[in-house]
């Protein structure tokens, strides 16, 4: 597994292709492209290479949550988009599984997400792509909500299997952290299981249930959640994708693009291994 940025989810502001030289001074291994359309496979790849990093994932471009005619519009952007990124390389999609409705009861959102997803993944899999699905852990997201849905590992396995042979885990160590699972469940995962990787920290003094999920720490900043169990355990199992940052931290947004991207660098250093 490899370090890895994205520069929305630490809210960087400058163009991906501008963060390759200061993400390869930082210590990254790896960044996220942002793919479209119009997008040049050769050029993704040449702008990384040149940097020597490794290319990461791409979030899945797909509106799955709305109406029909906006989820199959999503459909024919990923037809186009997903041969690109397999050109470079980019094998990796992902998306998070809202963790409630207040429209459809678990059943009905299992089935319509398994077959929204199912279209989608198949696509991929035409590219040779993966999709990867994130369980949102925090029980205040929850809360207030009509009808509750996934919010735990085993959980979402059972949506990844309904939706295809090459759908996986989003593994994200804040909601693995807020659903109360541990280090065995992730020793009892194979590598294939897992698409992708996010991880973060947890403020100091707030009990688990009370967690909410925009409110979190940079990795390793608070040592609240266990990610030099958490990383021990992904390596020990053969996971070799990206583990990339993502604090929310909104503060990051108004500090140059080069202090935060160094600063999200070293802050592996005290659980990577």
């Amino acid at each position: 597994m490899y370090k890895c940025l994205n520069r929305g989810a630490l809210r960087v502001q400058a163009e991906w292709e501008e963060c390759l030289p200061l993400a390869k001074a930082a210590g990254f291994e790896g960044v996220d492209p942002e793919l479209g359309a119009d997008s040049s496979a050769a050029q993704v790849s040449d702008a990384l290479a040149a940097n020597d990093l490794r290319i990461g994932g791409a979030g899945l471009p797909v509106e799955f949550r709305a109406d029909e005619e906006t989820f199959k519009a999503g459909l024919e952007s990923l037809k186009k988009i997903a041969p690109i990124a397999a050109a470079a390389n980019c094998t990796r999609f992902a998306t998070y599984i809202l963790s409630f409705s207040d429209d459809l009861p678990f059943e009905e959102n299992f089935s319509q997400h398994a077959r929204r997803l199912g279209e989608a993944a198949r696509i991929l899999a035409a590219s040779g792509c993966r999709i990867g699905l994130e369980f949102l852990g925090p029980k205040t997201l929850r809360d207030g909500h009509d009808y509750e849905f996934i919010h735990t590992m085993g959980r979402m396995l059972e949506l990844c299997a309904a939706v295809g042979s090459n759908a996986g885990l989003l593994l994200d160590a804040w909601h693995w952290y807020t659903s109360r699972s541990t280090v065995a469940a992730l020793q009892a995962l194979t590598p294939d299981q897992i698409v992708y990787v996010h991880i973060n920290d947890a403020p100091l003094d707030v009990a688990i249930d009370d967690q909410i999920d925009d409110q979190r720490a940079l990795h390793g900043d608070t040592g609240v959640i266990d990610l030099a169990g958490f990383c021990t355990a992904l390596r020990a199992i053969g996971y070799d994708g990206p583990v990339v940052p993502e604090p929310f931290i909104n503060e990051f947004g108004d500090m140059d693009a080069g202090d935060v991207v160094d600063r999200a660098g070293k802050a592996y250093a005290g659980f990577w291994g």
